[in-house]
């Protein structure tokens, strides 16, 4: 859990921090302010209108840059095998593809999603893309073998609700606020930092400053996405329970307990960042972290609704 959730902030912080060094070489190679205050006299000093304007910009262009990406990166991270559904599949592949289709048209959805497989033994699927339109889902080696047909169709039911729901987006649009935030806040104290040592200091000072205040906040933001992010798991296993009826979608949850800790025998590290958008997920210690509930309470809610 705990390289896990490194990954998952590192990477939403180097996307900051690169975005914040970009634009400490644009202030300082053409001259244009980009100290956002006025004066050097407290937080009545500093410009709010400009700064939230930039915290804005660099908050959102980096979650939207990630969604627009988010298919082409799934199948690249998983190695995901697109199954074409008028070319030569397996039995199982024709039947994966089959489900996908089918379900997708009794949630509403206008595109069928593209789906794929991806070769792991752990026992899991994922649905991302950065629109209904073009949406992937796909599902593990593992999950094909080792799941019986219900509980095959319960999970696909899951991941097909979280594209009828948009839940890429809206976990976009949310990291993008959690974002804008953590840029706001973190130049604020970083300003204020700095202005506790020397004049000639201060950049070098509010620069570091302005690094690990990003970290640190954006550890705290990272409360709120994962607590979104399990959020949504409840609401997908509610839609899958309608589009595949509550027993198969309770059996698939039974099914997924039965499996869980398949994938830690690869010891795989390469699919750290996509795990918020799998169906199932490893929880750990540090719960609050986590972006997926425990599956004993999936089951519980779902058979309590």
């Amino acid at each position: 859990m705990a390289k896990r959730l490194f990954l998952f902030l590192l990477t939403n912080i180097l996307v900051l921090t690169t975005i914040v060094i970009v634009w400490s070489f644009i202030v300082t190679y053409t001259g244009i302010s980009g100290s956002f205050t006025n004066r050097s006299d407290g937080l009545e000093g500093i410009n709010y209108g400009s700064l939230m304007i930039f915290s804005l910009l660099v908050g959102f262009i980096g979650s939207f840059f990630s969604l627009a990406i988010s298919r082409w990166v799934a199948k690249k991270m998983m190695k995901v095998k697109v199954l074409d559904p008028n070319g030569s599949l397996s039995a199982n592949e024709r039947v994966v593809v089959e489900k996908v289709h089918r379900l997708s048209r009794a949630a509403g959805l206008m595109y069928m999603p593209e789906v794929g497989i991806y070769q792991s033994r752990e026992v899991n699927a994922f649905a991302t893309g950065p629109t209904k339109k073009r949406s992937l889902v796909a599902v593990s080696q593992g999950l094909v073998d080792e799941m019986d047909d219900d509980a095959i169709e319960g999970v696909i039911a899951h991941e097909i609700a979280h594209v009828a729901n948009g839940d890429m987006v809206t976990m976009t649009l949310l990291q993008g606020i959690v974002n804008t935030f953590v840029v706001f806040l973190s130049r604020i104290a970083a300003i204020l930092v700095s202005r506790l040592v020397r004049a000639e200091l201060q950049t070098v000072v509010r620069f570091a400053a302005i690094i690990i205040f990003q970290i640190l906040f954006s550890i705290l933001g990272s409360l709120v996405v994962s607590a979104y992010s399990r959020h949504r798991e409840y609401r997908a296993d509610y839609g899958g329970a309608d589009l595949a009826g509550r027993d198969k979608m309770s059996h698939a949850l039974r099914s997924l307990k039965r499996h869980t800790g398949v994938a830690q025998i690869n010891n795989r590290t390469d699919d750290s960042a996509i795990q918020t958008m799998k169906i199932n997920g490893k929880r750990g210690m540090v719960s609050l972290f986590s972006s997926h509930p425990a599956i004993d309470d999936r089951i519980a809610r779902l058979e309590q609704r």
